[in-house]
Protein backbone atom coordinates (compact mmCIF):
# COMPACT_ATOMS: atom_id res chain seq x y z
CA UNK A 1 0.00 0.00 0.00
CA UNK A 2 2.86 2.33 0.83
CA UNK A 3 4.37 1.73 -2.60
CA UNK A 4 0.98 2.33 -4.25
CA UNK A 5 0.45 5.61 -2.41
CA UNK A 6 4.01 6.74 -3.13
CA UNK A 7 3.80 5.99 -6.86
CA UNK A 8 0.43 7.66 -7.29
CA UNK A 9 1.74 10.72 -5.47
CA UNK A 10 4.76 10.84 -7.80
CA UNK A 11 2.48 10.58 -10.85
CA UNK A 12 0.24 13.40 -9.61
CA UNK A 13 3.31 15.57 -9.12
CA UNK A 14 4.52 14.71 -12.64
CA UNK A 15 1.10 15.57 -14.04
CA UNK A 16 1.34 19.07 -12.53
CA UNK A 17 4.61 19.88 -14.28
CA UNK A 18 4.58 22.30 -17.26
CA UNK A 19 3.76 20.38 -20.41
CA UNK A 20 2.16 17.53 -18.49
CA UNK A 21 -0.48 19.73 -16.87
CA UNK A 22 -2.53 19.83 -20.10
CA UNK A 23 -3.83 16.81 -21.99
CA UNK A 24 -1.27 15.75 -24.60
CA UNK A 25 -3.99 15.45 -27.25
CA UNK A 26 -6.72 18.06 -26.66
CA UNK A 27 -5.19 20.49 -24.16
CA UNK A 28 -7.74 19.87 -21.39
CA UNK A 29 -6.39 20.99 -17.98
CA UNK A 30 -5.41 18.64 -15.13
CA UNK A 31 -5.22 15.32 -16.99
CA UNK A 32 -5.51 12.39 -14.59
CA UNK A 33 -4.93 9.50 -16.98
CA UNK A 34 -1.72 8.40 -18.68
CA UNK A 35 -0.56 6.12 -21.48
CA UNK A 36 2.23 4.06 -19.96
CA UNK A 37 3.34 2.84 -23.41
CA UNK A 38 3.57 6.29 -25.01
CA UNK A 39 4.55 8.21 -21.88
CA UNK A 40 1.86 10.91 -22.13
CA UNK A 41 -0.66 12.37 -19.68
CA UNK A 42 -4.19 12.62 -21.10
CA UNK A 43 -7.69 13.60 -20.01
CA UNK A 44 -10.53 11.16 -19.35
CA UNK A 45 -12.13 11.67 -22.78
CA UNK A 46 -8.90 11.13 -24.71
CA UNK A 47 -8.03 8.13 -22.55
CA UNK A 48 -11.14 6.44 -23.96
CA UNK A 49 -9.79 6.89 -27.49
CA UNK A 50 -6.37 5.57 -26.43
CA UNK A 51 -8.11 2.52 -25.01
CA UNK A 52 -9.35 1.76 -28.54
CA UNK A 53 -5.72 1.56 -29.74
CA UNK A 54 -4.38 -1.31 -27.59
CA UNK A 55 -1.62 -2.11 -30.06
CA UNK A 56 0.04 1.28 -29.51
CA UNK A 57 -1.36 2.69 -26.26
CA UNK A 58 -2.31 1.33 -22.86
CA UNK A 59 -3.73 3.67 -20.23
CA UNK A 60 -4.17 3.83 -16.47
CA UNK A 61 -5.63 6.31 -14.02
CA UNK A 62 -2.92 8.24 -12.21
CA UNK A 63 -5.16 8.38 -9.13
CA UNK A 64 -6.92 5.03 -8.90
CA UNK A 65 -4.81 2.37 -10.63
CA UNK A 66 -1.76 0.50 -9.39
CA UNK A 67 1.51 1.67 -10.97
CA UNK A 68 4.65 -0.42 -10.90
CA UNK A 69 7.92 1.32 -10.16
CA UNK A 70 9.25 0.71 -13.69
CA UNK A 71 6.20 2.39 -15.26
CA UNK A 72 6.49 5.39 -12.97
CA UNK A 73 10.14 5.74 -13.92
CA UNK A 74 9.19 5.56 -17.62
CA UNK A 75 6.62 8.35 -17.15
CA UNK A 76 9.26 10.42 -15.33
CA UNK A 77 11.70 10.02 -18.25
CA UNK A 78 8.99 10.65 -20.87
CA UNK A 79 6.12 13.11 -20.51
CA UNK A 80 4.10 15.20 -22.94
CA UNK A 81 6.92 17.45 -24.16
CA UNK A 82 9.19 14.52 -25.00
CA UNK A 83 6.36 12.69 -26.81
CA UNK A 84 5.36 15.83 -28.70
CA UNK A 85 8.90 16.19 -30.06
CA UNK A 86 8.53 12.70 -31.52
CA UNK A 87 4.90 12.36 -32.57
CA UNK A 88 4.23 15.99 -33.59
CA UNK A 89 7.59 16.74 -35.17
CA UNK A 90 6.20 17.38 -38.69
CA UNK A 91 2.58 18.48 -38.25
CA UNK A 92 1.60 20.52 -41.36
CA UNK A 93 0.63 24.13 -40.70
CA UNK A 94 -2.88 23.54 -42.08
CA UNK A 95 -3.62 20.43 -39.98
CA UNK A 96 -6.31 21.06 -37.38
CA UNK A 97 -5.28 20.34 -33.79
CA UNK A 98 -8.47 19.58 -31.82
CA UNK A 99 -9.30 21.36 -28.60
CA UNK A 100 -11.12 20.14 -25.51
CA UNK A 101 -14.54 21.25 -26.84
CA UNK A 102 -14.17 19.64 -30.28
CA UNK A 103 -16.17 16.62 -31.41
CA UNK A 104 -15.02 13.02 -30.94
CA UNK A 105 -14.17 12.31 -34.58
CA UNK A 106 -11.63 15.14 -34.69
CA UNK A 107 -9.95 13.96 -31.48
CA UNK A 108 -10.08 10.32 -32.53
CA UNK A 109 -8.42 10.94 -35.90
CA UNK A 110 -5.83 13.31 -34.41
CA UNK A 111 -4.80 10.63 -31.90
CA UNK A 112 -4.80 7.89 -34.55
CA UNK A 113 -2.80 10.07 -36.96
CA UNK A 114 -0.20 10.78 -34.26
CA UNK A 115 0.33 7.43 -32.60
CA UNK A 116 -1.23 4.73 -34.81
CA UNK A 117 -0.38 6.00 -38.32
CA UNK A 118 2.62 8.07 -37.15
CA UNK A 119 1.86 10.71 -39.76
CA UNK A 120 3.88 13.48 -38.14
CA UNK A 121 7.11 11.75 -37.13
CA UNK A 122 8.74 12.35 -40.52
CA UNK A 123 8.84 8.62 -41.29
CA UNK A 124 6.12 8.59 -43.94
CA UNK A 125 5.84 11.59 -46.27
CA UNK A 126 3.34 9.74 -48.47
CA UNK A 127 0.61 10.04 -45.85
CA UNK A 128 0.96 13.82 -45.61
CA UNK A 129 1.05 14.11 -49.41
CA UNK A 130 -2.45 12.61 -49.47
CA UNK A 131 -3.84 15.83 -48.00
CA UNK A 132 -2.16 17.80 -50.79
CA UNK A 133 -3.21 15.53 -53.70
CA UNK A 134 -4.82 17.42 -56.57
CA UNK A 135 -7.63 16.84 -57.07
CA UNK A 136 -8.64 15.46 -53.66
CA UNK A 137 -11.65 13.21 -54.20
CA UNK A 138 -14.27 12.00 -51.72
CA UNK A 139 -17.63 10.29 -52.09
CA UNK A 140 -19.93 11.62 -49.39
CA UNK A 141 -23.52 11.40 -48.27
CA UNK A 142 -25.08 14.85 -48.88
CA UNK A 143 -28.43 16.12 -47.64
CA UNK A 144 -30.82 17.15 -50.41
CA UNK A 145 -31.58 20.86 -50.65
CA UNK A 146 -35.35 20.51 -50.24
CA UNK A 147 -35.67 17.25 -48.31
CA UNK A 148 -34.09 15.33 -45.46
CA UNK A 149 -32.78 12.47 -47.61
CA UNK A 150 -29.01 12.00 -47.86
CA UNK A 151 -27.69 10.94 -51.28
CA UNK A 152 -24.21 9.93 -52.47
CA UNK A 153 -22.29 12.67 -54.22
CA UNK A 154 -18.73 12.86 -55.59
CA UNK A 155 -16.67 15.83 -54.37
CA UNK A 156 -13.48 17.06 -56.07
CA UNK A 157 -11.28 19.62 -54.31
CA UNK A 158 -8.75 21.36 -56.58
CA UNK A 159 -5.80 23.49 -55.56
CA UNK A 160 -5.08 24.43 -59.17
CA UNK A 161 -8.14 26.66 -59.49
CA UNK A 162 -9.14 26.79 -55.78
CA UNK A 163 -12.53 25.16 -56.22
CA UNK A 164 -14.68 22.43 -54.70
CA UNK A 165 -16.94 20.69 -57.22
CA UNK A 166 -19.55 18.06 -56.59
CA UNK A 167 -21.22 15.70 -59.04
CA UNK A 168 -24.49 13.79 -58.87
CA UNK A 169 -23.15 10.66 -60.61
CA UNK A 170 -19.74 9.08 -61.07
CA UNK A 171 -19.89 9.51 -64.84
CA UNK A 172 -21.22 13.09 -64.71
CA UNK A 173 -19.23 15.45 -66.92
CA UNK A 174 -20.80 18.65 -65.58
CA UNK A 175 -20.66 19.39 -61.82
CA UNK A 176 -23.81 20.21 -59.92
CA UNK A 177 -21.94 23.14 -58.33
CA UNK A 178 -18.54 24.81 -58.55
CA UNK A 179 -17.65 26.42 -55.23
CA UNK A 180 -14.84 28.93 -54.82
CA UNK A 181 -12.42 28.28 -51.96
CA UNK A 182 -12.39 32.05 -51.37
CA UNK A 183 -15.44 31.94 -49.07
CA UNK A 184 -15.48 28.21 -48.37
CA UNK A 185 -15.79 27.16 -44.73
CA UNK A 186 -16.03 23.67 -43.23
CA UNK A 187 -16.92 22.85 -39.63
CA UNK A 188 -17.99 19.66 -37.90
CA UNK A 189 -21.63 19.69 -36.77
CA UNK A 190 -22.43 16.15 -35.54
CA UNK A 191 -25.37 17.16 -33.36
CA UNK A 192 -26.98 19.37 -36.00
CA UNK A 193 -26.59 16.75 -38.76
CA UNK A 194 -27.38 13.84 -36.39
CA UNK A 195 -24.29 11.92 -37.43
CA UNK A 196 -21.00 11.56 -35.54
CA UNK A 197 -19.08 12.49 -38.71
CA UNK A 198 -21.38 15.30 -39.87
CA UNK A 199 -19.60 18.16 -41.68
CA UNK A 200 -21.16 21.50 -42.67
CA UNK A 201 -19.68 23.16 -45.76
CA UNK A 202 -20.67 26.82 -46.24
CA UNK A 203 -19.98 29.27 -49.03
CA UNK A 204 -21.32 32.46 -50.61
CA UNK A 205 -23.70 32.23 -53.55
CA UNK A 206 -25.34 35.37 -54.96
CA UNK A 207 -24.41 37.30 -51.79
CA UNK A 208 -26.15 34.73 -49.58
CA UNK A 209 -24.82 31.92 -47.46
CA UNK A 210 -25.32 28.43 -48.87
CA UNK A 211 -24.90 25.33 -46.69
CA UNK A 212 -24.11 21.76 -47.63
CA UNK A 213 -24.51 19.05 -44.98
CA UNK A 214 -22.45 15.90 -45.58
CA UNK A 215 -20.99 12.90 -43.79
CA UNK A 216 -18.97 9.75 -44.43
CA UNK A 217 -19.21 6.54 -42.44
CA UNK A 218 -15.42 6.43 -42.13
CA UNK A 219 -14.01 9.00 -39.71
CA UNK A 220 -10.60 9.06 -41.38
CA UNK A 221 -12.15 9.92 -44.76
CA UNK A 222 -14.20 12.88 -43.49
CA UNK A 223 -11.39 14.31 -41.34
CA UNK A 224 -8.95 13.91 -44.25
CA UNK A 225 -11.34 15.93 -46.45
CA UNK A 226 -11.63 18.55 -43.71
CA UNK A 227 -7.85 18.92 -43.51
CA UNK A 228 -7.52 18.89 -47.30
CA UNK A 229 -9.97 21.82 -47.40
CA UNK A 230 -7.84 23.57 -44.79
CA UNK A 231 -4.70 22.90 -46.86
CA UNK A 232 -6.36 24.39 -49.95
CA UNK A 233 -7.68 27.35 -48.00
CA UNK A 234 -4.19 28.06 -46.63
CA UNK A 235 -2.71 27.88 -50.15
CA UNK A 236 -5.36 30.35 -51.34
CA UNK A 237 -4.67 32.75 -48.46
CA UNK A 238 -0.91 32.51 -49.05
CA UNK A 239 -1.46 33.53 -52.67
CA UNK A 240 -3.86 36.32 -51.68
CA UNK A 241 -1.61 37.68 -48.90
CA UNK A 242 1.98 36.89 -49.96
CA UNK A 243 3.51 39.20 -47.35
CA UNK A 244 1.79 37.57 -44.36
CA UNK A 245 3.23 34.69 -42.33
CA UNK A 246 1.40 31.38 -41.86
CA UNK A 247 0.76 32.25 -38.20
CA UNK A 248 -1.31 35.22 -39.38
CA UNK A 249 -3.21 33.17 -41.97
CA UNK A 250 -3.99 30.00 -40.02
CA UNK A 251 -6.72 31.64 -37.85
CA UNK A 252 -8.49 32.62 -41.10
CA UNK A 253 -8.62 29.10 -42.56
CA UNK A 254 -11.72 28.00 -40.64
CA UNK A 255 -14.49 30.24 -39.30
CA UNK A 256 -15.87 28.93 -36.04
CA UNK A 257 -19.42 29.75 -34.98
CA UNK A 258 -19.42 31.93 -31.86
CA UNK A 259 -23.02 31.07 -30.95
CA UNK A 260 -25.98 29.41 -32.60
CA UNK A 261 -29.44 28.33 -31.60
CA UNK A 262 -33.13 29.22 -31.71
CA UNK A 263 -34.52 32.66 -30.92
CA UNK A 264 -37.79 34.33 -31.81
CA UNK A 265 -37.65 37.35 -34.10
CA UNK A 266 -40.14 40.05 -34.99
CA UNK A 267 -40.24 42.25 -38.10
CA UNK A 268 -38.89 45.75 -38.87
CA UNK A 269 -41.89 47.62 -37.42
CA UNK A 270 -41.83 45.42 -34.27
CA UNK A 271 -45.59 44.99 -34.64
CA UNK A 272 -45.27 41.75 -36.61
CA UNK A 273 -45.75 38.38 -34.88
CA UNK A 274 -42.64 36.77 -33.43
CA UNK A 275 -41.40 33.78 -35.42
CA UNK A 276 -39.02 31.06 -34.29
CA UNK A 277 -35.78 31.10 -36.28
CA UNK A 278 -32.37 29.35 -36.13
CA UNK A 279 -29.57 31.91 -35.68
CA UNK A 280 -25.83 31.58 -36.30
CA UNK A 281 -23.33 34.24 -35.18
CA UNK A 282 -19.77 34.30 -36.53
CA UNK A 283 -17.23 36.70 -35.04
CA UNK A 284 -14.84 36.47 -37.99
CA UNK A 285 -17.25 37.87 -40.59
CA UNK A 286 -19.37 39.76 -38.00
CA UNK A 287 -22.63 38.36 -39.38
CA UNK A 288 -25.76 37.11 -37.67
CA UNK A 289 -27.51 34.73 -40.08
CA UNK A 290 -30.98 33.36 -39.56
CA UNK A 291 -32.73 30.33 -41.02
CA UNK A 292 -36.12 28.71 -40.62
CA UNK A 293 -34.48 25.41 -39.62
CA UNK A 294 -30.91 24.38 -38.64
CA UNK A 295 -30.46 22.28 -41.81
CA UNK A 296 -31.72 24.88 -44.30
CA UNK A 297 -29.53 25.23 -47.36
CA UNK A 298 -29.94 29.01 -47.63
CA UNK A 299 -30.31 31.81 -45.09
CA UNK A 300 -33.49 33.86 -44.78
CA UNK A 301 -31.51 36.96 -43.90
CA UNK A 302 -28.33 38.40 -42.42
CA UNK A 303 -27.45 41.20 -40.02
CA UNK A 304 -24.01 42.81 -39.98
CA UNK A 305 -22.73 43.70 -36.51
CA UNK A 306 -20.27 46.58 -36.27
CA UNK A 307 -18.73 48.37 -33.29
CA UNK A 308 -20.16 50.67 -30.64
CA UNK A 309 -18.42 53.67 -32.25
CA UNK A 310 -20.43 52.93 -35.41
CA UNK A 311 -23.78 52.95 -33.56
CA UNK A 312 -24.10 49.23 -32.86
CA UNK A 313 -25.17 48.10 -29.40
CA UNK A 314 -26.93 45.25 -27.64
CA UNK A 315 -29.00 45.27 -24.46
CA UNK A 316 -31.32 43.12 -22.44
CA UNK A 317 -35.03 43.78 -22.83
CA UNK A 318 -37.89 42.32 -20.86
CA UNK A 319 -41.63 42.13 -20.96
CA UNK A 320 -44.10 39.69 -22.43
CA UNK A 321 -44.75 39.70 -26.14
CA UNK A 322 -48.28 40.61 -27.23
CA UNK A 323 -47.68 39.44 -30.80
CA UNK A 324 -47.79 35.69 -30.41
CA UNK A 325 -44.32 35.07 -29.01
CA UNK A 326 -43.93 32.20 -26.57
CA UNK A 327 -40.58 33.29 -25.12
CA UNK A 328 -40.01 36.29 -22.90
CA UNK A 329 -36.25 36.80 -22.36
CA UNK A 330 -35.63 39.70 -24.70
CA UNK A 331 -32.60 41.12 -26.51
CA UNK A 332 -32.45 44.40 -28.39
CA UNK A 333 -29.79 44.77 -31.09
CA UNK A 334 -29.37 48.34 -32.30
CA UNK A 335 -27.82 48.96 -35.74
CA UNK A 336 -27.53 52.24 -37.70
CA UNK A 337 -30.45 51.28 -39.90
CA UNK A 338 -32.74 49.29 -37.65
CA UNK A 339 -33.50 47.99 -34.19
CA UNK A 340 -33.83 44.19 -33.94
CA UNK A 341 -35.78 42.54 -31.12
CA UNK A 342 -35.22 38.87 -30.28
CA UNK A 343 -36.72 36.61 -27.62
CA UNK A 344 -34.94 33.69 -25.94
CA UNK A 345 -36.61 30.77 -24.20
CA UNK A 346 -34.46 30.87 -21.07
CA UNK A 347 -32.39 33.43 -19.19
CA UNK A 348 -29.25 31.33 -19.70
CA UNK A 349 -29.72 31.51 -23.48
CA UNK A 350 -30.32 35.25 -23.19
CA UNK A 351 -27.07 35.73 -21.26
CA UNK A 352 -25.09 33.65 -23.75
CA UNK A 353 -26.43 35.60 -26.73
CA UNK A 354 -25.77 38.94 -24.99
CA UNK A 355 -22.19 37.86 -24.28
CA UNK A 356 -21.68 36.68 -27.88
CA UNK A 357 -23.07 39.90 -29.36
CA UNK A 358 -20.89 41.89 -26.96
CA UNK A 359 -17.74 40.06 -28.10
CA UNK A 360 -18.37 40.93 -31.74
CA UNK A 361 -19.24 44.56 -31.00
CA UNK A 362 -16.05 44.98 -28.96
CA UNK A 363 -13.81 43.77 -31.82
CA UNK A 364 -12.26 46.49 -34.01
CA UNK A 365 -13.40 46.42 -37.63
CA UNK A 366 -11.00 45.54 -40.45
CA UNK A 367 -11.06 47.05 -43.96
CA UNK A 368 -12.73 43.85 -45.16
CA UNK A 369 -15.44 44.31 -42.50
CA UNK A 370 -16.29 47.74 -43.89
CA UNK A 371 -16.64 46.20 -47.35
CA UNK A 372 -18.91 43.43 -46.03
CA UNK A 373 -21.05 45.97 -44.20
CA UNK A 374 -21.48 48.07 -47.36
CA UNK A 375 -22.28 45.01 -49.47
CA UNK A 376 -24.89 43.80 -47.00
CA UNK A 377 -26.58 47.19 -46.91
CA UNK A 378 -26.71 47.36 -50.71
CA UNK A 379 -28.20 43.89 -50.83
CA UNK A 380 -31.19 44.81 -48.70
Amino acid sequence: MASLDRNNKILLELARQPGNNLCADCGAPEPDWASYTLGVFVCLNCSGIHRNLPAVSKVKSTRLDHWEDSLVEFMRESGNSVAKAIYERCVPAFFYRPQQSDCIVLKDQWIRAKYERREFTGENNYIQQCYNSDPFESTLWKKGKDNKQFLKRIFLLSRKDFTLRYFIKEDSKVPKAVISVKDLNATFQPEKISHAHGLQISYMQDERMRNLFVYHENGQVIVSLFNAIRATRLAYLQKKHPTLQDNDLIPQITRHCLKEGYMEKTGPTQREPFKKRWFTLCSQNRKLLYFKNPLDATELGAVFIGTESHSYSVSESSGRSTRGGRWHCGITLQTPGRQFVFMCEHEQEQREWLEAFGKVISQPMTPEDYTNEANLRRGR
